[in-house]
């Protein structure tokens, strides 16, 4: 096994997967760098040999991966856009986005906590984080030696993150912050977490702060692992903040800037919560077409049936299209351009695909695919969360509507 860092080319592979770009062998005028089809090859790889073998036990024990997590670590691949210089692969986001859909696509709890340490701690200390902080923090977090979270969401602040009640107030130096953030994935586990808290109240979006928190800091109070519909091995929980004195170089970005920070950082997550839905819906959509072609009824297999086929024409489609958002997404953020429209395109459509092909997947299996054996209930359960973390799918809907008014 190679990682990401070895540069050597072992196998040239297609920008968009797809059946029958595979059969052609063909690299469809949109091609990727060397450097992309390496990390490309080697998450698959890697999901192929050492993540699906387990995936089913891991969603039925609920455990941790660690294994998997230290592995994704020493292959580059929690860090991917982040710079060799910070501890990263030194990559972009089209190869994170690769990445995301091929772990993803063999188990999405390992998916999303490899995304939430890219996106949503790495990335905001890489783009707004001062030299030391990234020495601190972000290289560690990069290599893979120390895991990341991030702290948005509170009991009554959701989408809504303009009522957050977290509040830290400055003490000379120091701040001391309050509060509690909750459905935190990687909570239980993260030595890090970027913390929004308001520091002016009642001067709306431009009062909240980001903080950069180590696990060790007294009043740090991370509480047990959500029990959850699906992603069962990607552990959540509230964290209670109880006076935590933080250090004001900890304090991340400018004073007030919080919210800029926060909505900046979601931009660049909905691109990793949109290849995870793509990895999973692979997934069912492989499974579905495996399945079609072996079970026989009416003396034939059920693929030569037009009902099954019409399902997996429509299946086919969707995931060629969103596999499409999700890449011009992921190269205008390389390109350092405003992309917050097409990343919340990329996700809206990217996890309702998720949703409406692992439900047809699960159709094609019949009362096979509503048992654990077959694993395609797994994936249903598992798309459902991509409607609904990093921004809503009616969420979506406005940030697409704002920006169809503004043109």
């Amino acid at each position: 096994m190679w990682g990401v860092r070895d540069l050597a080319v072992h196998e040239r592979t297609p920008l968009l997967w797809s059946p029958s770009a595979r059969r052609r062998g063909s690299n469809m005028d949109l091609d990727l760098t060397e450097e992309q089809r390496l990390i490309q090859h080697t998450a698959r790889d890697f999901a192929t040999r050492e993540i699906d073998p387990i995936a089913a036990e891991l969603d039925k024990t609920g455990r941790w991966p660690t294994e998997i997590v230290r592995r994704l670590g020493e292959l580059g691949l929690m860090g991917v856009a982040v710079p060799s210089e910070w501890g990263g692969a030194g990559s972009d986001n089209v190869a994170y986005a690769l990445a995301m859909e091929e772990i993803s696509r063999a188990c999405a709890s390992c998916g999303v906590i490899m995304s939430v340490n890219n996106s949503l701690a790495c990335a905001p200390i890489l783009e707004n984080g001062n030299d030391a902080q990234k020495r601190e923090f972000l290289a560690p977090m990069a290599a893979g030696k120390t895991l990341g979270c991030f702290g948005l969401t509170e009991p009554m602040s959701g989408s809504d993150a303009g009522t957050m009640e977290t509040f830290a107030e400055r003490d000379g130096d120091h701040w001391i912050l309050s509060g509690s953030k909750n459905f935190i994935t990687n909570g239980p586990a993260a030595d890090v977490i970027v913390v929004f808290a308001v520091t002016r109240r009642g001067a709306g979006s431009r009062g909240t702060t980001a903080f950069i928190v180590p696990r060790t800091t007294a009043g740090y109070v991370p509480q047990p692992a959500d029990e959850k519909l699906g992603i069962h091995a990607a552990h959540s929980c509230t964290v209670f903040f109880e006076g935590c004195r933080i250090p004001d170089a900890w304090r991340l970005g400018g004073e007030g800037d919080g919210f800029k920070v926060a909505m900046k950082t979601l931009d660049g997550g909905r691109i990793g919560i949109a290849a995870q839905a793509l990895g999973i819906a692979r997934a069912a959509y492989e499974k579905a077409v495996a399945y079609a072609k072996e079970r026989k009824a009416f003396g034939e297999p059920i693929a030569n049936k037009q009902a099954i086929q019409f399902m997996l024409a429509d299946m086919a489609t969707e995931l060629d299209a969103a596999r499409l958002l999700v890449l011009r997404a992921a190269a205008m953020k390389d390109q350092g351009v405003r992309h917050t429209r097409e990343s919340a395109i990329a996700k809206l459509y990217a996890s309702e695909a998720a949703t409406r092909i692992t439900h047809k997947a699960l159709q094609i299996h019949g009362g096979y695919g509503y048992v654990r054996e077959y694993h395609v209930e797994r994936h249903y359960r598992d798309a459902r969360i991509t409607e609904i973390y990093e921004g809503t799918s009616e969420i979506m809907r406005i940030v697409i509507a704002s920006s169809v008014f503004k043109a």
